[in-house]
C-alpha cells in the first residue's frame, strides 16, 4: 500500500482542478446546466451534456469542441448587447486564462457540431497582474466568484449560436489542462455583423500545442506578460 501513496499524491493536483459550468444566468433567469457524469435522457437544459469534467490535455483532442457534449433540447434567448453569466459549482486553480467563444448554427442546433472554421472569441482574460506566478489571472476571478459574465456583441447578427466557456489551467508547468463547456443561445436584435478572416478558427486546434500561451511554465523566468492562445476577441 505504501508504494501507492506517491502515485496518489501525483494524481491529486489533477483531480483537484476539476470543474465545469453548471448553470447560466440570462436576464435574471437561471438556466440549469449539467452536473453529472452520465448524460441524462431528455434532460431539459440548454447545455450540451459532457461525459466528464476530466482535464483535456491537448489542444487537438476531439473533446475540445464542447467537452464531448451533444445537442441539447433547449436554448436560451438573449438580446445582442446583453450579458450571459456562466456559473461553476467548484473551481480550484487560479493560474490561467478564461476564454469565451461563439459559433453560428444557421441550420439549427441538432445538426450543429461545431466543426469547421467558425468559432470566434467574444471575451477573454489572461494575466492582469505583474507576475505569472500569482493569482492575478482570469481563472483567479472564477476561483473567487465562481461566475464569469460576458457581453454578447451588440451588433451580432440574430440567430442560433453555441457559446463555449473555456478555462485553461496552467498551474502545472508545461502541462496545460483545458475545461470547455457549451450552451445553446438564440440571439435576438437588429444587428447584421458577423466575424470573418483572422477572427475565425476551428476547435479543436485553434492554436498549436507549442503555443506560448498553452505550453507555459509560470514558475520559471521573470515574464510579466501573457497572450491568450487563439485569435483576438471580436467585439462587433
Amino acid at each position: 500500500m505504501q508504494f501507492l501513496l506517491p502515485l496518489l499524491a501525483a494524481v491529486a493536483p489533477l483531480a483537484a482542478a476539476h470543474g465545469a459550468v453548471t448553470s447560466y444566468i440570462v436576464g435574471g433567469k437561471t438556466y440549469a446546466g449539467y452536473e453529472g457524469f452520465s448524460p441524462q435522457p431528455n434532460a431539459q437544459i440548454i447545455q450540451r451534456q459532457w461525459p466528464d469534467y476530466n482535464p483535456i490535455m491537448t489542444v487537438t483532442d476531439g473533446k475540445m469542441t464542447c467537452n464531448g457534449g451533444t445537442s441539447a433540447p433547449l436554448s436560451a434567448s438573449i438580446a445582442a448587447g446583453d450579458n450571459i453569466t456562466a456559473v461553476w459549482k467548484q473551481w480550484t486553480h487560479q493560474q490561467g486564462p478564461v476564454m469565451v467563444w461563439m459559433y453560428a448554427c444557421p441550420g439549427g442546433f441538432q445538426g450543429c457540431d461545431g466543426k469547421g472554421k467558425g468559432w470566434f472569441k467574444i471575451d477573454q482574460m489572461g494575466l492582469y497582474g505583474a507576475s505569472m506566478n500569482s493569482n492575478d489571472w482570469g481563472t483567479g476571478v472564477v476561483y473567487k466568484s465562481l461566475k464569469w459574465s460576458s457581453k454578447i456583441p451588440a451588433s451580432l447578427k440574430p440567430g442560433k449560436y453555441l457559446i463555449r466557456h473555456e478555462l485553461l489551467a496552467l498551474h502545472q508547468a508545461n502541462t496545460p489542462q483545458f475545461y470547455p463547456e457549451c450552451a445553446q443561445l438564440d440571439v435576438t436584435g437588429s444587428g447584421s455583423a458577423t466575424p470573418s478572416g483572422a477572427y475565425l478558427t476551428s476547435i479543436p486546434a485553434y492554436a498549436k500545442q507549442s503555443d506560448p500561451g498553452i505550453m507555459v511554465d509560470i514558475y520559471q523566468g521573470k515574464a510579466t506578460t501573457y497572450k491568450c492562445p487563439g485569435p483576438d476577441v471580436w467585439t462587433g
